[in-house]
């Protein structure tokens, strides 16, 4: 085995591989990923997902978040301008073909 493939080796084998420092965190960064991890929480009251949008609506979407940013509601954003969208969405009103 040659000198880069026992580097290769034990890079694959090593679980610094995938560890924050490996990533570039320190310091107090480290100390809470490293915290967070060893506790397995996991939040329960929300979840990441991955949506699909057309460009046409992704920019509506973010010219609204921006008015709402210009009206003084700082803490707009796409996530939380979905939530209340859904919210006010009347289901009798919803048509057939959507």
């Amino acid at each position: 085995m040659t000198r880069d493939d026992q580097a290769t080796a034990k890079i694959l084998t090593n679980d610094t591989a995938v560890s924050p420092e490996f990533f570039g965190a320190t310091g107090s960064q480290n100390a809470m990923i490293h915290t967070a991890d060893s506790r397995g929480d996991k939040p329960t009251h929300y979840k990441v997902i991955c949506i699909s949008m057309y460009t046409d609506d992704l920019n509506r979407l973010d010219t609204m978040v921006d008015t709402l940013k210009a009206r003084g509601l700082t803490k707009a954003n796409r996530s939380a301008l979905i939530r209340y969208a859904l919210g006010e969405v009347d289901l009798d009103a919803v048509p057939k073909g959507l």
